[in-house]
């Protein structure tokens, strides 16, 4: 049996379809059944009940975005470093492997290779950086496993849900046997206010920048995967292979279902920050090669795209 914790979630539900269509036995456990964020209710509930593995799907991502982890400080520390950190002592006590939904969104930019050299730059949307991302330039590398995370409160400046995010990956590391899945903007064709590609087309403008992104069915199965084949606990990046530009997105949104509006962009950094956000925002491109060197087989982001708008289902 699985032990699915935070499966109401927009993550854990999409792990819930994926377990059954697997027909693999699976409870899911919310917190108000069972407060897992306690050490020893999590423990005595492992040992009763005996999983052979446990999904963490749980985490405080804030809503409607994540400037709203920056009013609840508190909250998000508990629910992204805590419980991950709870989670794992709990899980190496009673000797059962687990997985935990992370996020790529401690990393901000992309490694620009050249001349023998490879370095890191944070700020994708400079000129000449945004030509080699539009002619898919093979100098553009996305962040290993193996890279620290360079948006985090070790590396500032971070939004407080990223910085969270990468404690909960220190707090939990070392302890047991586990997967850190590294998700990265969730989308689908099913509209959601969690969807990134809902929030763009209803965005009064749009940011432009450069990205790694995450279909979530890809994404669950990916992580299943992981653990059916066995792969070598650790942690992996799950996307799909390649990238995109909010830009490319909107094209294709233009292209396949052709809105009834004009997409407008903000001008600069300086035009979003001042007006839409109140926290920096990660935009940065992963490498999912130990992924896909694990076994895993995963659409690459072009053809994920591409059907979730053919397949686009309004909530209209």
């Amino acid at each position: 049996m699985i032990l699915l914790l935070g499966a109401s979630g927009y993550i854990g539900s999409a792990f819930a379809s994926e377990l059954k269509r697997r027909k693999l036995d699976f409870l899911p456990l919310s917190r108000l059944q069972l407060d897992y964020s306690r050490f020893d209710l999590l423990l005595g509930f492992l040992r009763t009940k005996k999983p052979s593995f446990v999904i963490n799907a749980a985490g405080y991502t804030g809503k409607p975005n994540v400037d709203a982890c920056e009013l609840d400080k508190a909250g998000t520390l508990v629910g992204n470093t805590l419980l991950p950190q709870t989670i794992a002592h709990a899980c190496a006590v009673a000797g059962v492997p687990w997985g935990h939904v992370s996020s790529g969104c401690i990393y901000s930019g992309a490694k620009i290779s050249g001349d023998g050299t490879v370095r890191v730059e944070k700020d994708m949307t400079q000129p000449a950086l945004h030509a080699l991302v539009e002619k898919k330039s093979t100098s553009v590398l996305g962040f290993t496993e193996a890279d620290a995370p360079n948006f985090s409160f070790r590396n500032l400046p971070c939004s407080f849900y990223s910085g969270t995010k990468a404690m909960g990956e220190e707090a939990m590391a070392g302890i047991g046997q586990s997967y850190i899945w590294r998700l990265r903007i969730p989308f689908d064709e099913f509209d959601n206010q969690r969807n990134y590609l809902s929030k763009v087309q209803r965005y009064a403008k749009v940011y432009d920048n450069v990205n790694s992104i995450s279909h979530r069915a890809d994404f669950v199965k990916a992580c299943l995967d992981t653990w059916e084949l066995r792969a070598p606990f650790g942690c992996y990046n799950v996307t799909n292979p390649g990238y995109v530009t909010t830009r490319h997105v909107v094209e294709q949104i233009e292209k396949i279902l052709k809105p009834a509006r004009q997409f407008e962009f903000w001008k600069d950094d300086t035009e979003f920050y001042q007006t839409a956000a109140k926290t920096p925002r990660s935009n940065c491109v992963l490498d999912v090669s130990k992924l896909l060197s694990a076994g895993v087989k995963i659409r690459c982001v072009e053809e994920a795209l591409e059907h979730s708008l053919k397949n686009w289902k309004s909530e209209n």
